[in-house]
């Protein structure tokens, strides 16, 4: 007899943005030059010291097994860097090293939830906080956001969303796909509001036009903030990310790292240091280049026929209403990637609000966003 997937696995929808880059990886396979919007992947490389690093490790140290938790040098790193960025001084025994912080999402939302449990959370979304709460067992709650509001997460409609069952609200500052950073007076009202606040800060440090983001470490404890080294640092193949929690979690947090994961390679840990001491340079220069070049990319899309109601404040992402091209976002990035050989995001990947939206990331170089934008021109007109 053949094996059935369970009703969660069924559930779990598929990633869109990498059924797009799965695919493109296809035609540059055939022969293809793809130019790659889809992803959020900096172009860039990684800071030569944390290469060196993690090179070092390998030929010096043995690669073991190392604490459930991280080794002890890059948990107290983490602290320093979090007390220098946010002011809030954070004891090392809070911090929990993970392969990214979808592993770290997946350990506070087990944590936090029993099957049934929900979730609130604004919609555009990321793609996977849905999937990642059903995986537990959860129930994600949506929240709709606005464009003309600069996509707030209303925390009085957060408040009507709220049942007996609600364990916690989700909130992403800035915001993946729309850039969107939160005000602190919204986040200190959705802390009010008495549940754990789990909070994705990928994005922070990756900021324009005089932004700043408040973390939620600034607000209490009763929080689960969620960083890492992908974005500000280019290190995204390196999957390294963490998880801030409550004192009062370290010790379950720990026995679920134990059992679920063992621990994060020794010798990219290694590379998280180095990044941490001697990184800013890569993360200056990331957030300049990324300053401009979504402007580029904002111009060359509204010349196009694209929408794009609100200029990204954080993150590396133009979120663009393409419904004047198509209503169905996923044909419509099928179509682009076939014709024109520019992979871009349905919008649909971030829950029904984002449909008839596109998503493109400009990582990319300043010359293959000309070139996407001049082969989107010939297909699109």
């Amino acid at each position: 007899m053949a094996s059935q997937p369970s009703k969660r696995a069924q559930g779990i929808a598929p990633f869109l943005a990498m059924e797009v880059m799965e695919r493109a990886f296809e035609l540059e396979a055939a022969g293809a030059r793809v130019v790659h919007l889809e992803i959020g992947e900096p172009e860039f490389p990684a800071p030569p010291a944390a290469v060196e690093a993690a090179a070092r490790a390998l030929r010096e140290e043995p690669a073991r097994y190392t604490d459930s938790r991280g080794i002890p040098g890059l948990r107290a790193a983490i602290a320093a860097e979090r007390a220098t960025r946010n002011g809030v001084g954070i004891d090392p025994e809070r911090v929990l090293v993970a392969s990214g912080t979808s592993p770290a999402l997946l350990l506070a939302f087990t944590y936090l939830l029993d099957p049934g449990d929900e979730v609130v959370l604004g919609t555009p979304h990321y793609a996977c906080y849905p999937n990642l709460i059903r995986a537990v067992g959860g129930v994600p709650v949506l929240v709709p956001t606005a464009a003309e509001a600069g996509y707030r997460l209303d925390p009085a409609r957060v408040r009507e969303r709220l049942t007996p069952r609600t364990r916690a609200i989700l909130v992403a500052s800035p915001a993946n796909p729309t850039g969107a950073i939160q005000e602190r007076r919204d986040l200190e009202a959705l802390h009010a509001l008495g549940l754990p606040l789990v909070s994705d800060e990928i994005y922070d440090g990756l900021v324009y036009d005089g932004a700043r983001v408040t973390s939620a470490l600034e607000l209490g404890d009763n929080v689960f903030v969620l960083d890492g080294f992908s974005k500000r640092y280019a290190m995204t193949g390196f999957r390294l990310g963490y998880l801030i929690a409550p004192q009062s979690a370290a010790r379950t947090l720990r026995s679920l790292a134990q059992n679920l994961f063992i621990s994060v390679a020794s010798f990219v840990q290694r590379a998280g240091v180095a990044a941490l001491a001697e990184g800013a340079a890569t993360i200056a220069e990331l957030q300049k280049a990324y300053a401009a070049r979504r402007l580029v990319l904002m111009r060359g899309l509204v010349a196009l026929g694209f929408e794009v109601p609100v200029t990204p404040r954080g993150a590396f992402y133009v979120f663009a209403n393409a419904r004047r091209f198509g209503s169905d976002s996923r044909r419509l990035a099928s179509d682009l990637l076939e014709r024109a050989h520019v992979a871009v995001t349905p919008g649909v990947d971030f829950g029904d609000a984002g449909e008839g939206w596109l998503r493109f990331s400009c990582t990319a170089s300043e010359a293959d966003l000309d070139e996407a934008l001049t082969r989107l021109g010939r297909v699109l007109r």
